[in-house]
């Protein structure tokens, strides 16, 4: 028999396991290790194994960016053979403080550290930017290339094409695409038409160095080319496709004048990349959303659920995405008296002009407590949250919901109805103790929703 705060304790079990068995660490020696200096990739069902002899180069370079930089590249230093002496750039959500540092610390006083911004880019943003393509144009080809890539990456690295438009400008101009309600794969492909660093241009930065790129992605395993706006991959989309983007979510007439000139002169062809031109770029992809989903199967499996993965609303809007999730469960639980229900991805918010405190894990749960609050009395709670310890412009990762969130709420004196429609979802979970606070968790594989159900 179990009761509502044990499915509370279950959910943030099942989402603290995943994220333990995520370690960056670990997953690197899982697909990469040295032997002297020769660097080995371990076969797997997309990738031939590769070896690298590194004693063929003279100089090596790490570019690191996105919410795992840190992590990754913490990850790799570690790891380096001694005779390997690099130099590069990090732009990750915070500077590490000294005490943080590898022993080898040396290291560390050649490389320069940024704290770009999330979600909109800042003045760290312009000049990791700028410092990453400094020393990429410098490269040739006795010099190898290290890219550590996670999601975040598209703003915490940012630098616009036309030189001309302000950070100022910038920033608007992501603001307006993070609260258009496009996909993450929509917003990227409208980034890759405006940055000199994504759609491939920072790869292409330093055309005959070796290269390696690797992620950490927050997106499908479909769409790699989305991470941090593929600034190291062949860009797959089109202008077409940009100019498609901007049209169906009426993008043009939201943006700064600069911005929205820019994009109007844009030429067919003049932002094409070949392909040929990657030759020298290869990649891997250290983590992903399947291996955070199924690290939470494997716990909750292990706490005596019958699970069930749907990823189907994975870039739905909240709402469309929770009638879709409860409708299921409601249909598994009947079946299945003890049963889990896990969701991998994200959803999308259309955000107001004016808004609260929240982000979408929080409106997914609130959406939902409207639907559980019909079952009062019963065990059963919807959990959700970002892997990276974000949500939105809050200080929580997400929040967790229950049959009895919706009257707990009005208790307290807020208006649900009102709360959800303003987005300000952050003070009613936090006035209840059901905001979910991890802090930044130096790793991005994208969110889990966690629906349970058990015997009363």
């Amino acid at each position: 028999m179990s009761t509502i705060e044990d499915l509370h304790n279950s959910a943030h079990d099942i989402f603290t396991h995943a994220l333990d068995a995520c370690d960056v660490g670990n997953a690197f020696d899982r697909h990469l290790h040295f032997e002297n200096t020769k660097l080995v990739r371990h076969p797997s069902q997309a990738l031939k194994p590769i070896e690298i002899d590194l004693s063929r180069y003279k100089k090596f370079l790490v570019i690191a960016f996105g919410k795992a930089a840190l992590s990754m590249f913490d990850a790799l230093l570690s790891r380096l053979p001694d005779k390997i002496h690099v130099r590069g750039v990090c732009s990750a959500p915070e500077v590490p403080r000294s005490q943080s540092w590898p022993l080898r610390l040396n290291i560390h006083e050649r490389i320069r550290y940024f704290a770009g911004g999330h979600p909109l880019p800042n003045k760290d943003s312009f000049e990791a930017a700028e410092a990453a393509l400094n020393l990429l144009k410098r490269a040739g080809k006795d010099t190898f290339i290290f890219f550590l890539i996670s999601g975040g990456g598209s703003a915490m690295l940012e630098l616009p094409l036309d030189r001309s438009i302000s950070l100022e400008d910038t920033i608007a101009f992501h603001e307006t695409l993070v609260a258009s309600g496009a996909t993450i794969t929509e917003i990227n492909t409208v980034r890759k038409y405006f940055s000199a660093v994504k759609g491939g241009r920072l790869a292409l930065a330093a055309p005959q160095a070796e290269k390696l790129s690797l992620l950490v992605a927050d997106v499908p395993l479909k769409d790699l080319g989305a991470v941090a706006s593929s600034p190291t991959l062949p860009d797959r989309s089109t202008q077409a496709e940009c100019s498609e983007i901007l049209s169906r979510y009426h993008l043009l007439d939201k943006f700064p004048a600069t911005v929205r000139t820019y994009f109007e002169t844009l030429t067919p062809g003049n932002n094409a990349l070949s392909a040929d031109a990657f030759t020298h770029t290869q990649f891997d992809t250290l983590l992903s959303n399947h291996d955070f989903v199924n690290a939470a199967r494997d716990r909750a499996q292990q706490l005596g659920f019958k699970v069930f993965i749907d990823n189907t609303c994975d870039d739905w809007d909240y709402v469309d995405a929770s009638r879709y999730l409860l409708k299921r469960f409601h249909e598994l639980r009947r079946e299945h008296p003890r049963v889990c229900l896990l969701s991998s991805g994200e959803v999308t918010v259309q955000l107001a002009p004016e808004h609260g405190c929240g982000g979408r894990n929080q409106q997914f749960a609130l959406a939902s407590a409207f639907d559980l609050r019909q079952f009062e009395g019963q065990p059963l709670v919807v959990f959700s949250a970002g892997s990276d310890g974000i949500d939105g412009n809050s200080p929580a990762a997400g929040a967790i919901a229950d049959t009895t969130t919706i009257s707990r709420a009005r208790s307290y004196g807020f208006d649900p109805d009102m709360t959800l429609a303003r987005f300000d979802c952050c003070p009613l979970f936090t006035a209840l103790g059901d905001s979910i606070v991890t802090g930044p968790t130096g790793n991005n594989l994208r969110d889990l929703r966690i629906l349970l159900a058990a015997e009363e």
